[in-house]
């Protein structure tokens, strides 16, 4: 199981009274129907900025077999989300937004070189893409807890916010007629955006990006995955700001 669960309508509920958990998100039975701890779960989840989500009971019973669930599971992240105004005032530093990545071991990759790379942050959305769980954390050899990761609703106004307070942002495209390598990154804040790896960044990040980058790829055939992608971009980095001392 890769996620860390709590289920049972009490204590969900309890878990979201008491502010003691990070939750990525709540799912709940398609069958619940009305019933009085349903809705104040979903009341609580509203007030608290986390998603609710209705899926068939078969979704439940994968998660935790044998109906005791109770038609309600809470998917726990491991760590402890850090907000985004918190991360630009109080630490910031370079960082790395995800943007539909939906593969669990390639972002715990993607975290474990960022950390090795000195990037301070890793932006996730909280609706299209993996958030942090026991297999991204496993995968990341523990880097998890090595860096503020940051989870927002919208993926657009976080790159906006960070444009706002002096970051360039840097999309990696393989459409792009720029190579990695003509960046300075020595002299720069930067956020830099990795797309999933068959869609892509979608188009209203790219729009945001001041610079948008490609790997040159020496055949036609392109095998590197996005954490391969992400290593070879952020230690560029790393050397640029080696150069500089």
């Amino acid at each position: 199981m890769e996620n860390t669960v709590i289920y049972g309508r009490n204590a969900v509920i309890e878990a979201l009274e008491s502010g003691s958990r990070e939750f990525n998100k709540i799912l709940v039975s398609q069958k619940s129907g009305a019933d009085v701890k349903i809705e104040k779960i979903k009341e609580l989840a509203k007030e608290q900025g986390i998603i609710f989500q209705f899926v068939a009971m078969q979704k439940l019973n994968q998660l935790v077999p044998d109906g005791r669930h109770q038609g309600v599971i809470a998917l726990i992240s491991p760590v402890k989300y850090t907000d985004l105004d918190d991360f630009i005032e109080k630490i910031g530093g370079n960082i790395v937004i995800l943007d539909g990545n939906e593969d669990s071991h390639k972002v715990g990759a993607i975290i474990r070189t960022a950390v090795c790379a000195g990037i301070k942050g890793i932006i996730l959305p909280s609706r299209r893409g993996v958030l942090i769980n026991s297999t991204v954390e496993k995968t990341s050899a523990g880097a998890v807890n090595h860096i503020s990761i940051i989870k927002v609703n919208s993926l657009t106004n976080a790159v906006q916010k960070l444009k706002e307070n002096n970051y360039w942002v840097i999309a990696s495209d393989h459409h792009a007629k720029d190579n990695y390598y003509d960046i300075d990154y020595s002299n720069m804040n930067f956020a830099l955006i990795m797309g999933a790896e068959h869609a892509g960044i979608s188009r209203s990040l790219l729009k945001l990006a001041d610079f948008t980058v490609k790997i040159p790829m020496l055949t036609n055939f392109n095998s590197l995955n996005v954490s391969n992608a992400a290593a070879i971009i952020l230690f560029e980095s790393v050397r640029g700001r080696e150069r500089k001392k």
